[in-house]
């Protein structure tokens, strides 16, 4: 199977993302992270908020060309701000979709002039709660519903040019539960997965050829409370 070569990770500093990272080093490829913190992994990498959209676009660019071009993009970063909608300040509940769904988009926009280049692939990062609404949650859900359409647009929109593939993963063992309420988080008995297999997953789909697209992934614990 191909390598996943040079590879944008937003997010790429803990979670998912970090996980990702370790595959991608472990094929022969080359991880290129953007994350507001600064990754423990020895790696390329640009501090940069994805809420910042030209920010983002630019860093793209900056290690892309850097690199000598792209062959996948992962689009890990996330945020929450967990409540009702009345509860939640608007500019934390505008945050998320920022992030989440516009970062995404912009991180994307940037890297389709080198994809296009070289038959590379994006893996869009939804969530079982892009595909399920859960009570305050709704700036969440909104981001991840809206990562499913714009990953199935792209898909149309690319085919033939960029392979996309649209991961959606449940819940995971990672710091993004952090800082919650306890009542957001996680029970003790929680079945969550461990990022490291859920990044196979990521890792496989990278390394499709081209022409071969595996569209849609979901990853889940099999006793995950969230799906279907």
């Amino acid at each position: 199977m191909n390598g996943p070569g040079n590879v944008v990770i937003t997010g790429g500093a803990s979670g998912l993302g970090a996980a990702v990272v370790d595959a991608v080093i472990a094929a022969g490829g080359t991880p290129l992270v953007l994350d507001r913190e600064v990754p423990s992994a020895p790696v390329k990498h640009a501090q940069v908020d994805l809420a910042d959209r030209r920010a983002a676009e630019r860093a793209v660019r900056e290690m892309a060309d850097t690199a000598g071009g792209l062959d996948g993009v992962f689009t890990a970063a996330g945020t929450d701000a967990c409540g009702s909608l009345q509860s939640v300040p608007a500019e934390d509940w505008e945050r998320v979709v920022e992030v989440n769904l516009l970062g995404t988009a912009a991180v994307v926009r940037a890297a389709l002039p080198y994809l296009d280049e070289s038959r590379g692939t994006v893996v869009t990062c939804s969530s079982t709660l892009g595909l399920k609404g859960l009570p305050d949650a709704s700036a969440y859900c909104a981001s991840k519903f809206g990562v499913v359409g714009l990953s199935r647009a792209l898909a149309a929109e690319l085919s033939g040019r960029v392979g996309v593939t649209m991961l959606v993963p449940g819940g995971m063992r990672t710091a993004f539960f952090d800082g919650r309420p306890e009542q957001y988080k996680p029970p003790q008995e929680a079945k969550l997965n461990r990022p490291e297999h859920v990044a196979e997953a990521v890792l496989f789909a990278l390394r499709q050829p081209a022409g071969c697209e595996v569209r849609e992934l979901v990853v889940c614990h099999s006793e995950e409370s969230s799906w279907p």
